[in-house]
């Protein structure tokens, strides 16, 4: 399989999740700015899902342009990237209809954290199969910034049994972290 088709088969698994999400939406009951009040932590929850996923879209389109070539272990650690970012439209719905409650919150976080662990992964088999002079193992270098954001995430899911408000503060914190694309990968290696 070539990287092209590896990357169109993951822009459109996460075009899917986007739509589910704001599928997800119900319609207000009235006409009013007061019916959509009810709306708003789902709202919110959204916002930030789309945040994340915007995130692992944008590092994974750069992560494969410094890729080389694609092996079964890359497919693999590709797949099961894509199988936590599809539990986002799940946890996202779930959390934003029971206003950050408790248990939807650590089932959040834990989605966030599985995402951040087998992005990791996928990145690591890629720096294998491309060997010491792996271009993304000199962008990514020691990757604090992921490594980071696992420990945030790891940080946040036991806050979220008592102040599940609290904890979506952390998760948020760590979107903001990643707003901006990697400029690792942009200032050393992309030439468009």
């Amino acid at each position: 399989m070539t990287k092209g088709r590896l990357e169109a088969f993951s822009d459109g698994v996460i075009a899917i999740l986007i739509t589910i999400m704001v599928l997800e939406f119900r319609i207000p009951s009235g006409t009013g700015w007061t019916d959509l009040r009810p709306l708003l932590p789902t709202g919110f929850a959204y916002v930030l899902s789309f945040i994340f996923l915007g995130i692992y879209w944008t590092n994974h389109h750069h992560m494969l342009h410094l890729t080389d070539r694609i092996n079964g272990a890359i497919l693999w650690a590709n797949l099961h990237l894509l199988f936590w970012l599809s539990l986002v439209p799940f946890v996202t719905a779930w959390m934003g209809e029971n206003h950050a409650a408790p248990v939807p919150t650590v089932l959040y976080g834990v989605d966030l954290l599985m995402n951040g662990i087998a992005y990791t992964i996928l990145e690591q088999t890629i720096i294998r199969a491309q060997g010491r002079d792996s271009k993304l193992k000199a962008a990514v270098g020691k990757d604090i910034k992921g490594y980071a954001s696992v420990v945030f995430y790891i940080i946040g899911i036991p806050i979220a049994f008592v102040y599940p408000r609290i904890a979506v503060t952390v998760f948020a914190a760590v979107a903001l972290m990643w707003l901006v694309p990697d400029r690792r990968i942009e200032s050393r290696f992309y030439a468009e």
